[in-house]
């Protein structure tokens, strides 16, 4: 599904259980559609039987729900997804307070230690701003611009993720991707990203809205006000030179739709090239600083705002960049300075996200535990929160999903032979992982001390950093996993032709052991055939088995895919969740089409699951998988951080999501969708691109 990763510019968003009925249940009562009798009535479950199913489908599911949900003060959304988040939150929390209790120097007891750091917010506060003096010293005793190059590199993450978790944001100047390379699958390669933005994207800088006017403003308020805390000079005016540096890197920046064209981002650069394509920064110097002297060339995503930001580091003075790097420096690290840093990073993130309270500290310290011994604390949480049974019957879902898309593309009828050949070739070539890794990151390498949070987070990222350099020009291991098991999401990774599917994904009402074959396939179904579906999405679809970046369809195969994705656009973009903003077709097209054909292929495997059951489909069944789907995008969000979804996020908002049944004829006769009625398409404006 390719959740959007939750970054540093924004509060995790995690919610209490909002259910406690069974996946069954609860999706079974979801589909009662007899509004006659007094058991039905109590048996909704958040629906909303005042609009008919045809006029608005979202709401007939989850509208009743929807009214009645509060937004805590120190969330920014409820739903589904969230509750999962919050289940997981408090498993891991269960697993970190018994590492604790584990020897000293063990694995699990790194996990112990760093949480224990992170919630030690006493001893954060006694410290002060010593644990950052040195960064910022450093800082301060830049004396040219081949200093500051090195520092550059010296700061370069493996921090971004264009296509397994379309993330493209990093404060620090550039970012860094360690995959196969596009044209070479034999080996991991490294990708360059443009970065160096406080604020979420682009139009956060460029818009001329009056609430992106007002972002900017307390944007602005913001840097000043670390600045205070710091002890900076002339606070109102280097906050002011700050923001003036971010605008023009801004300027400089690709589209968020643009940055999802992988045409656009296969840009190979040999070192010798920068300095010739990019000139301004110190190249040789920063790679030095990157530890990457010896890497002979990079994939360059973004190469109009490396030329941009490039020259931005020649033409501004050197002491304005000194302030920048000190704001960045500082805002990174809120979390683990003095409260009133936090405390002032929480309140510009109300800006951002509306929310009224900061979350408990405890989730925070998860968080990143989670974010620096992942698979340590994913060992411990599969043991526990992940049964053979549970993966068994997944892997048979698996299989009936793939065997649904090898059928469909079979039955494909304008698609050409050699096409077939590809798309099938694809398809038996997957790499499927359920619930876990098979083999788990080493983390003993990672020193953790329990009396220093601050130290902990610098050498964690570190620590990655250096595992994902250290992967160059090695052979690509396409078992590996890009998030944890903990993690309640699920992926499709195009270049090395996997998928994942983490455990804490795949509970409750996502599925359940014991519900419905409707019900799972309606919920978690849709899920993995849309994973899968990523393989032959807009960008998916221009990698081949290899996961090499190569044109693999006739031309007439590829003009009527990319007819059908232009009306499925086309469709997505006439939603207006807000009068000045609507979703971009273009920019969610991915994952619109994933969510179409993972739901058709979905429907199939379903039919074809009770029939290897002796059993006949129905209109009643049909009807609860179209509500398991439905209900799986329960969702309400504050409204600042749907408008920030909409700029930046490659999903559609959940409202729409759930109204991708409108293209399935199924999906018309199981509730009985008249023309009359307002998500009505007739049959040959119904998108069916796989």
């Amino acid at each position: 599904m390719r959740l959007p990763q939750l970054k540093k510019s924004i509060a995790a968003i995690s919610i209490p259980l909002l259910l406690a009925l069974p996946a069954s249940a609860l999706l079974a009562h979801a589909i009662d559609i007899d509004t006659t009798s007094e058991s039905s009535k109590q048996a909704d479950n958040g629906m909303d039987k005042s609009v008919a199913p045809g006029d608005d489908f979202y709401r007939y599911i989850n509208g009743g729900w929807a009214a009645s949900a509060v937004i805590p003060n120190d969330k920014s959304a409820v739903g589904v997804t969230s509750t999962l988040r919050d289940q997981s939150d408090a498993a891991v929390l269960q697993i970190i307070e018994q590492s604790a209790q584990a020897p000293a120097g063990s694995p699990a007891r790194k996990v112990g230690d760093y949480y224990a750091a992170y919630l030690n917010t006493d001893a954060i506060n006694q410290r002060g701003l010593d644990p950052i003096k040195p960064q910022l010293a450093a800082i301060d005793n830049l004396h040219d611009k081949a200093g500051l190059a090195t520092y550059l590199g010296q700061h370069l993450r493996a921090d971004v993720d264009p296509l397994n978790a379309t993330n493209f944001f990093t404060e620090n100047l550039f970012g860094l991707w360690v995959a196969q390379g596009f044209h070479d699958h034999s080996k991991y390669t490294g990708y360059l990203l443009q970065g160096g933005l406080g604020l979420p994207d682009r139009e956060y800088y460029l818009s001329s809205s009056p609430k992106m006017d007002n972002i900017r403003v307390q944007y602005i308020a913001h840097i000043t006000a670390l600045f205070k805390l710091a002890n900076v000079a002339n606070p109102d005016q280097a906050a002011k030179r700050v923001f003036d540096l971010e605008m023009q890197i801004a300027q400089g920046h690709v589209k968020r739709a643009d940055s999802a064209d992988m045409d656009k981002a296969d840009n190979t650069w040999r070192k010798a090239d920068f300095a010739k394509k990019a000139p301004g920064l110190n190249w040789n110097a920063y790679f030095a600083g990157a530890g990457l002297a010896k890497q002979s060339s990079f994939i360059v995503w973004h190469p109009s705002a490396f030329k941009n930001t490039s020259a931005l580091v020649a033409s501004t003075p050197l002491t304005t960049w000194k302030e920048y790097l000190q704001f960045h420096a500082l805002n990174q690290h809120t979390n683990v300075l003095p409260q009133a840093f936090f405390d002032q990073k929480f309140k510009f993130s109300q800006t951002l996200t509306g929310a009224k309270a900061p979350l408990p500290r405890w989730k925070y310290a998860v968080s990143a535990t989670n974010g620096a011994l992942g698979e340590e604390v994913g060992k411990l949480y599969v043991a526990q929160h992940f049964s053979p049974e549970a993966k068994a019957k997944i892997n048979s879902m698996v299989a009936n999903l793939l065997a649904a898309f090898k059928e469909r593309v079979r039955n494909i009828a304008w698609m050409s032979p050699s096409t077939k050949k590809e798309a099938l070739a694809k398809i038996g070539s997957f790499y499927v992982g359920v619930g876990y890794p098979d083999k788990w990151h080493d983390y003993s390498g990672l020193a953790v001390h329990a009396d220093d949070a601050f130290g902990n987070v610098e050498r964690a990222q570190q620590f990655a950093y250096q595992q994902a350099i250290g992967k160059f020009g090695k052979p690509v291991d396409v078992t590996e996993w890009c998030m944890t098991p903990q993690t309640v999401n699920a992926v499709n990774m195009p270049m090395q032709n996997a998928i994942n599917f983490p455990a804490a994904y795949l509970q409750a009402p996502n599925f359940g052991l014991n519900a419905s074959d409707a019900a799972n396939y309606g919920a978690i179904g849709s899920t993995i055939g849309h994973e899968i579906s990523h393989s032959f999405d807009h960008t998916g679809a221009m990698i081949d088995a290899k996961g090499e970046l190569r044109n693999w369809w006739t031309k007439d195969d590829l003009l009527h895919f990319q007819t059908s994705a232009k009306a499925l656009a086309e469709q997505f973009s006439t939603y207006k969740p807000f009068p000045d903003l609507a979703v971009n077709g273009e920019q969610t097209l991915d994952e619109n089409i994933a969510d179409l054909t993972g739901l058709t292929a979905a429907l199939e495997a379903f039919h074809l699951a009770q029939k290897q059951q002796g059993k006949t489909p129905s209109k009643e069944a049909d009807q609860e998988f179209f509500a398991a789907n439905a209900y799986k995008y329960r969702s309400k969000m504050r409204d600042e951080v749907l408008r920030s979804a909409i700029i930046g996020d490659g999903h559609a908002p959940a409202q729409y999501r759930a109204l991708t049944a409108r293209n399935l004829d199924a999906w018309y006769d199981a509730f009985d969708v008249q023309p009359t009625q307002k998500l009505y398409l007739a049959p040959n404006a119904r998108v069916n691109i796989w």
